[in-house]
């Protein structure tokens, strides 16, 4: 049984992006009638047709989706070793970095502000959802993931779970509501609130102790962003629970303040990163480093 050429399954890939075999014939630099032979033999090495004509157009088929899939793996983990092994030549480095999108800016900026301004490092941040970016994680398109609510994993997938830090939420708000000498519960009674959305675990250990509590607040917005929530805060509109790390700015500037803390409430953040051969000694280090964070007055993401 022949091995695979991947010289045909580069071709194929550029064609898969392109849609069109003219266009990924001129990215290619070959002819047209070559690159076409050039699918049709790699379509009769495995044994299925990889696109299908659709008016000008040239769609995948469903083998053709997963021809593609194993080809960007494919070529992303030969990226990915000469990246590694030339580590030390003098090749500038990728540090590629995904967020939850709906994830504090303040702790994305501190874990990978040990590596900015270096001349021989770049630091690619994508935002996503959790299963779009552990599916690229998984592709070697991200050196790590940042999320503050890690998937359900099973030591077989390749997946590696970094609990990095955790930090106690509180009520804040604007000095305007001068709610800042009231209890929990006094506090809940007399201000509106403004919450996460259902999808959040704050969300749902902050209904659990109202319900403890037996108060049941008036909620005046429910928002699926940290960084809208602490601008609704700002608004003085009502009480919003969260970490401080996520108003680490509007506190030092006075434009919030702590009301009461929550007790019991946490938000726990996570790194994830995926078994490989050459893993990013970069992410490796920055992982190290937020692991031993410490909650310093609210200058950082963790307590221990």
């Amino acid at each position: 049984m022949n091995s695979l050429n991947y010289k045909h399954l580069r071709y194929f890939l550029e064609v898969a992006r392109q849609g069109n075999l003219t266009r990924a014939a001129r990215m290619l630099g070959v002819a047209q009638s070559a690159l076409s032979t050039q699918i049709h033999t790699l379509e009769e090495r495995l044994g299925h047709h990889l696109f299908e004509r659709v008016g000008r157009q040239l769609v995948l088929t469903e083998a053709g989706r997963i021809a593609q899939d194993h080809a960007e793996a494919i070529f992303a983990a030969g990226d990915d070793l000469l990246a590694t092994l030339r580590v030390g030549s003098g090749r500038r480095q990728l540090l590629r970095v995904g967020a939850l999108a709906t994830l504090s800016r303040n702790f994305q900026i501190d874990f990978v502000r040990p590596c900015l301004g270096q001349p021989d490092l770049e630091v690619i941040l994508t935002s996503g959802s959790l299963a779009e970016l552990v599916g690229q994680l998984r592709h070697l398109e991200l050196d790590v993931v940042l999320c503050n609510a890690p998937p359900a994993t099973s030591p077989a997938d390749g997946l590696i779970v970094h609990r990095l830090a955790q930090q106690t939420i509180s009520l804040f708000a604007a000095p305007t509501l001068d709610c800042f000498s009231l209890s929990l519960r006094d506090a809940l009674v007399s201000q509106p609130v403004i919450l996460p959305t259902g999808a959040s675990s704050i969300r749902a250990e902050f209904d659990g102790l109202c319900d403890r509590l037996g108060v049941s607040p008036v909620i005046v917005a429910e928002v699926d962003d940290m960084a809208m929530l602490r601008l609704m805060a700002r608004e003085g509109i009502g009480l919003a629970p969260l970490p401080a790390i996520v108003i680490r700015d509007e506190l030092e500037a006075g434009m919030l303040r702590e009301v009461v803390q929550l007790p019991a409430i946490r938000e726990a953040f996570y790194a994830l990163t995926f078994q490989r051969q050459f893993p990013s000694r970069v992410a490796d280090a920055l992982i190290a480093s937020a692991s031993s964070w410490r909650n310093e007055a609210g200058n950082n993401a963790t307590d221990p």
